[in-house]
């Protein structure tokens, strides 16, 4: 839900911040109010939802590097943000995945 706020509250920000922005620039905030919406499955530990915020987070961090190259100043700074978050939550997911199968077996 964090990332999903990030995603938004940022993206929303560059996107509305920046004369002519791209489209593209929408990703990120529809990304995040993805998340946000698939929250609450999660929640109820929804396995094939989780899966897939997983790998949509994974494709954002990637998808982040052109615009990191692309920014100066506090639009770097912004990128690099939800950079931190979507790799921040990654890492709390594999961590719940990985405590998962432990309390499995």
């Amino acid at each position: 839900m964090i990332n999903g706020l990030v995603l938004l509250g940022l993206g929303l920000w560059g996107y509305l911040s920046v004369e002519n922005a791209s489209p593209t620039a929408l990703i990120a905030p529809v990304s995040g109010l993805i998340f946000l919406l698939l929250t609450p499955m999660m929640k109820k530990e929804n396995k094939v939802v989780a899966h897939i915020v997983v790998l949509l987070t994974f494709l954002l961090l990637i998808a982040f590097i052109m615009p990191l190259t692309r920014q100066e100043g506090i639009g770097q700074i912004r990128v690099i943000l939800m950079m931190a978050s979507c790799l921040l939550a990654l890492v709390v997911f594999v961590k719940s995945f990985i405590d998962a199968r432990k309390a499995k077996s």
